[in-house]
């Protein structure tokens, strides 16, 4: 096989590939309690105010503010006490001036209230006066109706996708049932003459199908759905008729290819037979991963990625799941939150090539330290060992120790 004549640089090979990928949402409707992880296929707006009533932000008592002006511990205010707000219901009372009502977190505010005070800062005195040991401003300690959300206000975008947060703040809303983006078929075939299943007892010169069981949980975890192909050798007849097999079947084919430079060759030839426009890129400048391949056949995205398990992790991170974030219809696919962080030993490198090195974040902000953990492409639990990847840019020859350098978290 000829060596690469090209190596794309890593954000252009994703503009390349992804300037090629459509939103292929198909919307389907499901519970928002079963949403967690799923991406909104279209806006959802409030069918009511959230809160849908004025209510008190603190334990205290709800009064008129002006009652209180120049209210001090040397000086109270003395408010008549007229009722207590239950829980769960109307105050039944109204607050006319002089009055107060005692009310507590959460409790819906009498017309005639504008402002509550803290019970700290009240004494009672009797069984129906209370001291008010300090003023309170218009507002204070409450909250309005529809101070977070208004009656027909876009609370979730489309392609948002769901937290924890949006699924309490749906419920909040009465909303149950939540319209979602479908979830992407992404097919995975792996080959190579020295790869067996996990399953399979080894035998010398085999080694266990690593990069089906990684690619699938990273897959799940942005939003896909899997479709294992199997084990397949390095024959172009098998591996033509198993790709165009997965191609029909899938939205998103992956293809992880052997060790070897004949292996490389093969699974690009397959997959410029699979469809045009074909490969789009073969080569990125990136290390580990030179030998990725980035194509679409027929409108539907083709990935060669290399057989090494670090390579191929590292490789689906940085154009798997963009292609998946796309098709769901996520509106910045591919953003990735990265922060600076002090490299605590010499980090070397080979210039001409951006460097992607696993490593070991601690601390705390500001100034966290990052260590990198030293290994070669093929050694799996040099990631499992890691909570970061460590970039180097091209352009260096290595890092010193105490640099700050650009550093992606591994979730």
């Amino acid at each position: 096989m000829p060596e690469f004549l090209k190596l794309t640089p890593v954000p252009q090979a994703l503009q390349t590939l992804l300037t090629h990928v459509e939103a292929n949402i198909n919307p389907e409707c499901i519970r928002t309690l079963d949403a967690l992880g799923r991406v909104t296929a279209g806006s959802v707006c409030s069918p009511i105010s959230m809160p849908p009533f004025p209510r008190s932000t603190v334990d205290g008592y709800a009064v008129r503010a002006a009652d209180t002006f120049g209210a001090s511990e040397s000086l109270p205010a003395y408010l008549k006490v007229v009722g207590e707000v239950l829980m769960g219901g109307e105050p039944g009372f109204d607050i006319k001036q002089g009055e107060a009502g005692l009310i507590h977190t959460g409790g819906m505010l009498p017309i005639s209230c504008d402002a509550v005070v803290m019970v700290e800062l009240t004494q009672t005195v009797g069984t129906d006066i209370v001291e008010i040991l300090r003023a309170v401003a218009v507002g204070e300690n409450t909250i309005k109706e529809g101070e977070d959300v208004l009656a027909g206000e876009e609370v979730i975008q489309p392609g948002s996708r769901i937290r924890p947060q949006e699924i309490g703040g749906l419920a909040a809303l009465g909303i149950l049932e939540l319209d979602v983006a479908r979830k992407p078929i992404v097919g995975i075939i792996s080959t190579g003459d020295e790869v067996v299943s996990a399953e399979h007892e080894l035998r010398p010169g085999q080694v266990r199908d690593i990069n089906t069981h990684t690619l699938s949980a990273l897959i799940e975890r942005t939003g896909g759905s899997t479709r294992a192909y199997g084990i397949f050798p390095d024959d172009y007849d098998q591996l033509a008729y198993i790709s165009a097999q997965a191609l029909a079947e899938c939205d998103v084919l992956l293809i992880t290819a052997g060790s070897s430079a004949s292996a490389r060759d093969l699974t690009s030839r397959v997959i410029n037979s699979l469809g045009s426009p074909g490969v789009l890129v073969h080569g990125v400048n990136i290390r580990p991963g030179k030998p990725t391949i980035l194509a679409v056949c027929d409108h539907k995205v083709v990935i060669g990625l290399p057989g090494n398990p670090v390579s191929a992790f590292v490789i689906a991170g940085f154009y798997v799941v963009p292609v998946i974030e796309k098709l769901l219809g996520i509106r910045e696919p591919g953003v990735r939150f990265r922060l600076q962080a002090r490299l605590t030993t010499n980090l070397p490198s080979l210039a001409g090539r951006e460097d992607w090195v696993a490593g070991c974040l601690q601390g705390n902000p500001p100034e966290y330290m990052v260590a990198p953990i030293f290994s070669k492409s093929n050694l799996i639990f040099s990631l499992v060992r890691a909570n970061c990847l460590i970039r180097v840019p091209p352009d260096a020859t290595g890092l010193a120790e105490g640099e700050m350098v650009e550093v992606l978290l591994l979730s």
